[in-house]
């Protein structure tokens, strides 16, 4: 339906405008002209979030300050990466990644969103060749967790590469830091339940609806909505999936507690039969510093 309506919108409209302002243009050419401007002004915007934002990539670099730390970490977040095409933007995104010399690493799952199996396997191989020819390792390592577009074998994406797979909820001692990444479920429980810690810890996973539990971190990482992938002026994303609040959906949040929520808009979009498109939303590379916090 939503594949349907933006053809509608974007391709339908314009040409049915530009009919009606050649029949008005006589008798009304003021309408005519009003009705043929908004026209292209629709083909315009579609062709813009068809072509032109989906592959323009946005760097954001947010800078978190913590007394836990003593030497400056910076993580990179690579969420939503969700392709059924290994091309120039995917590749750009990774050797972007690479070139910000991170720390850590960070993959939030939906990698590949292919339904036919011998289409996905070579996917699945471009997608490691890509990684390996980025170069794809971290010092304090390369984690990866499951999306909603994965099946069970999603391991196999990583095989014979140096990225470490979360198959399960799980928490990892890194040196300066501690590291947990959630499974797909836990990522999805509003009432997760983690205590605090003494050590600046980091929690990563797909959706960000564990935000609402009671989950002690630091850092709190997550991806999901695309940001809506589209948005709108005043009103903000469409549509998030998710059950946190819109104003969550992308960006920073803080949270009670000295807690950063930080949801990335993906490097990707949906695929299959929804309209492949970004408005407003443009796809993301997230790079987080997390510094030490000065001496008062």
């Amino acid at each position: 339906m939503m594949r349907w309506g933006a053809i509608a919108l974007f391709v339908a409209a314009p040409l049915i405008g530009l009919v009606l302002a050649l029949v008005a243009r006589r008798r009304r050419p003021r309408l005519a002209g009003v009705i043929a401007g908004s026209a292209v002004l629709l083909a315009a915007v579609g062709a813009y979030a068809s072509w032109i934002e989906p592959r323009w990539l946005e760097v954001t670099t947010i800078r978190v300050e913590s007394a836990k730390v003593e030497r400056p970490i910076r993580i990179a977040v690579i969420a939503d990466l969700q392709t059924d095409e290994i091309g120039d933007h995917e590749r750009a995104a990774l050797a972007e990644m690479m070139a910000q010399r991170p720390d850590l690493i960070l993959f939030a799952g939906d990698y590949l969103q292919e339904g036919d199996p011998v289409r996905k396997r070579r996917l699945a191989a471009e997608l490691r060749r890509a990684l390996a020819d980025a170069g794809v390792s971290a010092p304090l390592g390369v984690f990866a967790v499951r999306g909603d577009v994965e099946t069970r074998d999603w391991p196999e994406l990583f095989a014979g590469l140096p990225i470490t797979v979360l198959a399960r909820t799980e928490t990892r001692d890194l040196g300066p830091l501690r590291l947990t990444g959630l499974d797909r479920p836990d990522s999805r429980d509003e009432a997760l339940d983690i205590p605090p810690d003494d050590r600046f810890h980091v929690i990563f996973g797909h959706a960000p609806d564990f935000a609402l539990g009671n989950v002690g971190a630091d850092l709190l990482i997550a991806g999901h909505t695309h940001g809506g992938q589209v948005r709108l002026p005043l009103f903000g994303p469409l549509l998030t999936l998710s059950h946190v609040p819109r104003a969550w959906a992308a960006g920073v949040t803080h949270l009670d507690g000295n807690r950063t929520l930080i949801v990335s808009r993906g490097v990707g979009m949906e695929r299959g039969d929804a309209p492949r498109l970004r408005f407003l939303c443009r796809p993301q590379l997230v790079i987080v510093d997390v510094v030490p916090a000065p001496k008062i």
